[in-house]
């Protein structure tokens, strides 16, 4: 019982369980990134979350077929990676990855756009699509640093190239506009980037954020006054 119960809430709340798998990948990758079996076990945690990803966006209004076609050639080059290194896929990798998670970050907005009361998904789906936002910019940066070697700095080994938990936490850093840290764009194409991604996070937070949080408290005071 108590795993059907499991499953029904699972169903009812698909955001919250994008949203903890993308939290589970970001705290567990810094302990294995520096192995080649932990490599290995990253491309396989990312085709997981680029699957789960777009089952998620059934529930959306976001079509399935345009998030199957991003995310298959994404997923056949993380397998690629992961089995035999071809780093030559990184480019083409990074790039797929950026727009399918771009794309399913829009369909989740659409999602909690879509009426005028916040639900308990919609709450949790605004968290996932915060970090949907972030990895979307973090494989943004992967791009351009495989494109233009050197336009990350960092106190420790300046002049290597940053890791892919580096410009995951510069990307929420930027993305929730608490600071930049230890890792900065130091080339005009990366300063570029880091600047939108600023404006992108500002405005999620005014004109969605803000929204369900207004749509909660007008819920409230609705269920405040028929008492």
């Amino acid at each position: 019982m108590s795993y059907l119960r499991w499953v029904v809430r699972t169903k009812r709340h698909p955001s919250a369980i994008l949203l903890l798998v993308q939290l589970a990948g970001m705290v567990l990758y810094p302990f294995i990134e520096s192995t080649d079996a932990g490599r290995i076990a990253f491309g396989v945690f990312g085709i997981v979350v680029l699957i789960i990803t777009t089952g998620m966006v059934r529930f959306t209004p976001g079509l399935t077929w345009v998030s199957v076609c991003i995310a298959a050639p994404a997923i056949v080059m993380l397998a690629l990676q992961a089995m035999f290194g071809m780093p030559q896929l990184l480019v083409a990798s990074s790039a797929l990855e950026a727009v399918f998670y771009f794309y399913a970050a829009g369909s989740l907005i659409s999602y909690m756009l879509k009426d005028r009361r916040a639900t308990t998904d919609e709450l949790f789906a605004a968290g996932a699509t915060f970090t949907l936002l972030a990895w979307g910019f973090t494989y943004l940066f992967l791009l351009l640093q495989a494109l233009q070697p050197g336009c990350f700095a960092a106190a420790v080994n300046p002049t290597e190239p940053r890791t892919w938990t580096e410009l995951m936490y510069m990307s929420f850093a930027l993305l929730s506009s608490t600071g930049i840290g230890d890792v900065i764009p130091i080339t005009p194409h990366a300063r570029a980037l880091a600047a939108l991604e600023m404006f992108v996070g500002v405005m999620y937070l005014a004109a969605v954020v803000s929204r369900l949080i207004g749509l909660t408290l007008q819920e409230q005071r609705g269920h405040d006054g028929r008492r």
